[in-house]
C-alpha cells in the first residue's frame, strides 16, 4: 500500500530508505536503512504496515533489554532563549 502524497506538504513520494530515530528517556535509538516512502520535497517518511510492525518489534526488544545495539557517539545541544 503506497501512500499517494505527503500529508505535510503534498509533495511526491518516492520509494527509498530513511533513518528512524527515537529518544527513550536518556537513550537515543537509531535504526538505519529503514525502507520507506520518502517525500521529495520535505523528507517526511511513510512506512508500510509491515515495516511499522518490524519497528514495533525492535522497540519491544529494546524495552525488554534484548536488543544488541552498538553505541555511537552523540551530542546534545540545548538552545537557551
Amino acid at each position: 500500500m503506497k501512500p499517494r502524497k505527503c500529508g505535510l506538504c503534498k509533495g511526491r513520494l518516492q520509494k527509498g530508505k530513511t533513518e528512524f530515530t527515537v529518544k527513550v528517556e536518556k537513550t537515543i535509538l537509531s535504526i538505519k536503512d529503514v525502507p520507506a516512502y520518502v517525500c521529495q520535497e520535505c523528507g517526511e517518511a511513510y512506512f508500510t504496515p509491515r515495516i511499522s510492525r518490524k519497528i514495533d518489534k525492535v522497540m519491544k526488544e529494546f524495552h525488554e533489554g534484548r536488543l544488541l545495539a552498538y553505541p555511537i557517539a552523540a551530542g546534545e545541544i540545548r538552545l537557551e532563549a
